[in-house]
């Protein structure tokens, strides 16, 4: 392991760690249980598909929350119960699926998280906010402030909140995932939204106090080049969080509020 791995490894610095993924995997299927939810797909394969949750009545909008981990773990599935804060809000909650590394590389990644929102756009009315995790809020940077998105839909996003971003992408070459990745120099640059240009909506980079200092650098870094704010939630490591977009919150509210 080198240095930079240890830098953005966070499973092994927070405490019990280990029990998150299966916890988010087990609040997540009793969360499916007890809600409306319709899947809708925007391309081939079982990943390429979009869970949304409805509120009762006509919705104030969508939110969309793309998951993180590392752009090679997780899915959709083990996320859906921070659909709960937005839904009890009044908001429908979209949550696209992915294609994950190696069997893509991260740029072809951020263009089906680009089809997916175009998608729930084109079924859906209303002002999107978008914002993701980690991996995830790299994702929701990269569409913030690229072309990617349709003119239209992108005039319909209201707010960004990138939560715990991996906003430089290049530190990841020198790091084991990287064997994952296949990033080289140039996608690397080209995928960090540090060197993009700065979004036209508002964006709210989010960060937890206890993280990694790797993560608080990659969030500071992004705020900074893009003028945004920047919220450090006090307390708050990797994990736990995007958990307050479970209830009412000060996450919940800069992402809906």
């Amino acid at each position: 392991m080198t240095d930079l791995d240890d830098d953005y490894a966070n499973m092994p610095y927070i405490p019990g760690g280990a029990a998150y993924p299966a916890r988010w995997a087990q609040a997540a299927a009793a969360y499916r249980d007890a809600a409306m939810m319709l899947e809708i797909g925007y391309g081939p394969g079982a990943q390429r598909q979009v869970d949304i949750f409805l509120p009762t009545g006509t919705p104030k909008g969508v939110m969309i929350f793309v998951h993180g981990g590392y752009w090679m773990k997780f899915s959709r599935r083990d996320f859906s119960h921070l659909a709960a804060g937005a839904m009890a809000a009044g908001w429908a909650v979209a949550l696209p699926g992915y294609d994950l590394a190696p069997a893509v590389r991260i740029a072809q990644i951020t263009g089906l998280v680009a089809m997916a929102v175009a998608e729930v756009a084109r079924r859906f009315s209303g002002p999107i906010r978008l914002c993701g995790h980690s991996a995830g809020g790299h994702l929701v940077a990269r569409l913030a402030s690229s072309d990617l998105l349709p003119a239209e839909v992108l005039a319909r996003v209201e707010k960004v909140v990138p939560i715990s971003p991996v906003s430089d992408l290049e530190p990841l070459l020198r790091t084991s995932m990287n064997a994952t990745f296949g990033l080289d120099a140039e996608e690397a640059r080209a995928e960090s939204p540090v060197h993009a240009p700065r979004p036209k909506m508002p964006v709210e980079v989010w960060v937890g106090e206890a993280e990694r200092p790797a993560f608080r650098d990659q969030a500071r870094c992004l705020a900074e080049a893009w003028g945004a704010k920047l919220t450090v939630d006090p307390g708050r490591h990797h994990f736990d969080v995007i958990e307050g977009l479970e209830t009412e919150s000060p996450l919940l509210r800069a992402v809906i509020g």
